[in-house]
């Protein structure tokens, strides 16, 4: 009997999440077994510390607007792993998504039952090579890809894709990456081929200095005059340079949506209430110039990330703020963060409500009626706020 939703995303969080060590060589054999499916599409390849996702979107988007059968590949997820693979418009269905992670798995155990190393093939791997296939099964012409960490050694880089997008550099994951700028953004360049094209939305030297070493033909992301937040104008600008560099040719205008789950995402009205996964110091700061002066935030951050500096770019637009806990273990205790806020941004009125639906709760009726909630801080918080009450949920990786 086939698999189901819930068997394929139980599989999925049985494996490793990236393994013991980094490297190319599991993930080509893998692919070698679903009959190299990668080889029968054209790829974008997005990396970046942030806006890759919405990139993706986009870029997916005008493509197929612009007639193109086209494929994305996303991560994370918010409620199913399903999300991470659209073909057209739409997310792979709950049976076709266990299907493509079945044929997967099959593959899969082949690989590792002759690992010569003992290592066995890693949940974003298999994720990655299950994409790959529904790609190329459906008949997909252009496949816009996500990166999942870094780049060099990412599952993703066995793409040699002819346009490469670099949303922007942070500090971020520099345990794998790397302890400087210059140092991640050559993780994330070394997915460009010469010969590529590159859409550089980065203009720090050192990652223009190693953008113009890789030998590809580099662009800057086009100028869009569209009525959206700011830093979604640069991921959209980013998005129709990759396109135009696909189709070799300028756009057809045609309306595409701006919506991307989990970002700016308004779920109610009176107040306004908006959840957004931003999740680092750059993605709250971008997020920040977004909102109303007087906003009242509901904050989860996780142990990893540079909480002060997200609080520091925050804690100005707001009148309150409510701490509470994502349902991660590494989530910041909701008193560690008050704590730290009384010294970044001294004066800001705050509460604790561990439970994050009750945080959502009591900031709605500190803003009013007609105030404006944010619900921010990390991924994990977000994707608990939208799945269902008391719903299991696949991990948030």
């Amino acid at each position: 009997m086939s698999w189901d939703l819930r068997q394929a995303e139980e599989h999925l969080l049985s494996l490793e999440l990236f393994g013991m060590r980094f490297g190319l060589e599991r993930m080509r054999r893998l692919l070698t077994v679903l009959g190299s499916p990668q080889e029968r599409f054209r790829a974008v390849h997005v990396v970046g510390t942030n806006g890759k996702s919405s990139t993706v979107r986009f870029t997916a988007a005008l493509l197929e607007a612009n007639g193109v059968r086209t494929g994305a590949y996303l991560s994370p997820h918010l409620t199913t792993f399903a999300e991470r693979i659209r073909v057209g418009d739409s997310d792979l269905t709950a049976s076709e998504f266990a299907a493509a992670i079945e044929r997967a798995a099959t593959a899969a155990a082949k690989v590792d039952r002759t690992s010569p190393d003992g290592e066995r093939v890693t949940q974003f791997e298999l994720l990655t090579a299950a994409a790959f296939d529904e790609f190329a099964r459906r008949g997909v012409e252009v496949a816009v890809i996500e990166a999942g960490l870094g780049g060099r050694y990412d599952a993703t880089n066995v793409l040699g894709a002819e346009v490469v997008v670099l949303t922007n550099v942070g500090l971020e994951h520099t345990r794998w990456l790397g302890p400087t700028i210059k140092d991640i953004a050559g993780e994330k360049l070394a997915v460009v081929r010469p010969g590529a094209t590159l859409v550089l939305g980065d203009d720090h030297p050192d990652v223009l200095a190693l953008a113009e070493r890789t030998g590809a033909t580099i662009v800057r992301p086009a100028s869009v005059g569209v009525d959206a937040p700011g830093y979604q104008r640069m991921n959209l600008g980013a998005a129709v340079a990759a396109a135009k560099a696909v189709l070799g040719a300028p756009l057809e205008a045609a309306p595409i949506s701006l919506a991307v789950p989990g970002r700016l995402q308004v779920v109610a009205h009176d107040p306004l209430t908006i959840y957004d996964g931003a999740h680092n110091a750059p993605g709250i700061a971008a997020l920040a110039e977004s909102v109303p002066q007087g906003t009242v935030a509901v904050l989860s951050v996780l142990d990893d990330k540079d909480a002060a500096a997200m609080l520091k770019a925050l804690l100005p637009r707001l009148s309150a703020a409510v701490f509470t806990r994502a349902p991660n273990p590494r989530a910041l205790s909701p008193a560690t963060l008050a704590d730290l806020a009384a010294k970044v941004g001294p004066g800001l009125p705050t509460e604790i409500e561990p439970d994050p639906r009750k945080a959502v709760s009591r900031a709605r009726e500190l803003a009013g009626e007609h105030g404006t909630v944010l619900a921010t801080g990390s991924i994990y918080l977000v994707a608990d706020l939208l799945s269902a009450p008391g719903a299991r949920r696949a991990s948030a990786l």
